[in-house]
């Protein structure tokens, strides 16, 4: 459980201190004054990826050259620092060299937001964050295989496009790394996609009163066969679109309502509330691996739901779950009774409407 947060020169906020509730802290104000940073900097602190960018700049505040990020998670200090090229870590006061050292003594998290709208009408690139954020959280060994594999991707790419005559010898020499890397990531999808699909079948028939059927299938492009022998096979596609034809990077996870594809059939309230199964299950997916609820970090997530799949939400979370809540508004929770704390945020200052 985190209980405190403390921010210095990370987005919009030069400083910032807040004490965050055991069960809901809620962060209410108008858009772009600073809510979903606070949020974002509580997910960086627990697992030092940002929901919103992948670029390590864009965090510090215009002028600063590092930002601070500390909180209190189940008792011990997490201290994260970074400038745009270096990262320092802490635990308890004592530094951590490698990040997997921190993430180890550090907590999970699931992010909500409207966007998850995007595992449903976007394209595969959606798809295989949410993949790769909760094996990040389960696995060990996931995250090391995944930027491993990441790196290898890149460097061959470059060999394939780099020369009228590509370097095949050296491009088979990053396939080579690739495979063995390849096979962690597909791995531990197909064991994170096996985890999921109970729940996600489970919360999806609640949300729709048991008349549909929620479905994921892991779709990886390579199966059973080794990616360094299959990417032989590509050469000629590979010489005409100069990338890499097969791994990982082209892996899908198909949705399916009642055996029908749901990022094409699906009615908008149908996708909306098979996206929410999705993050539930991801939420209970989590707890089921790690033996306890994750932390849920929903951005204005409650204001575009009706009055049921709100309760359902709430509902149908693991039981503790730790929920921190951004919204424009509280309209949507007249005759809702919460505990919790609840905050006023307005040009990067925060201060206690509700306690």
């Amino acid at each position: 459980m985190l209980t405190d947060l403390f921010l210095r020169d990370f987005r919009c906020f030069e400083e910032c201190r807040v004490t965050l509730h055991p069960e809901m802290t809620l962060f209410v104000g108008r858009n772009a004054q600073g809510k979903t940073s606070i949020m974002e900097a509580a997910c960086v602190l627990l697992r030092l990826q940002s929901p919103r960018t992948s670029n390590r700049a864009e965090v510090i505040r215009l002028g600063a050259k590092t930002m601070l990020i500390e909180g209190v998670l189940d008792g011990r200090r997490l201290r994260c620092a970074q400038s745009a090229s270096v990262r320092r870590l802490a635990v308890e006061g004592v530094v951590c060299g490698k990040s997997a050292d921190y993430l180890s003594s550090s907590g999970r998290v699931v992010w909500m937001s409207h966007r998850d709208m995007n595992l449903l009408r976007g394209g595969a690139e959606h798809r295989r964050r949410y993949l790769d954020f909760a094996a990040s959280q389960m696995f060990p060994d996931y995250l090391k295989a995944l930027r491993g594999y990441e790196r290898a991707l890149r460097g061959r790419n470059h060999v394939l496009k780099r020369d009228a005559v590509i370097a095949w010898r050296q491009a088979d020499a990053f396939a080579r790394v690739m495979d063995e890397m390849a096979q962690i990531v597909i791995t531990r999808r197909q064991e994170l996609v096996q985890l999921l699909q109970p729940h996600i079948a489970r919360v999806h028939a609640e949300l729709s009163g048991g008349s549909e059927r929620g479905i994921t299938n892991y779709a990886p492009s390579v199966i059973g066969e080794s990616l360094f022998e299959k990417l032989l096979l590509h050469r000629d596609e590979e010489q005409r679109t100069r990338q890499t034809a097969l791994g990982p990077h082209r892996d899908d996870l198909r949705l399916l309502l009642n055996d029908l594809d749901a990022t094409s059939f699906a009615s908008e309230g149908q996708q909306r509330s098979l996206a929410l199964a999705l993050k539930i299950a991801q939420a209970h997916a989590l707890e089921q691996k790690s033996g306890q609820p994750p932390l849920l970090l929903l951005d204005d997530v409650f204001g575009e739901l009706d009055a049921d799949r709100r309760r359902a939400l709430i509902r149908l979370l693991p039981v503790g779950t730790q929920k921190v809540i951004t919204t424009t508004s509280l309209n949507w929770a007249q005759g809702e009774v919460f505990e919790g704390i609840v905050y006023e945020v307005e040009n990067a200052e925060i201060r206690i409407q509700k306690e």
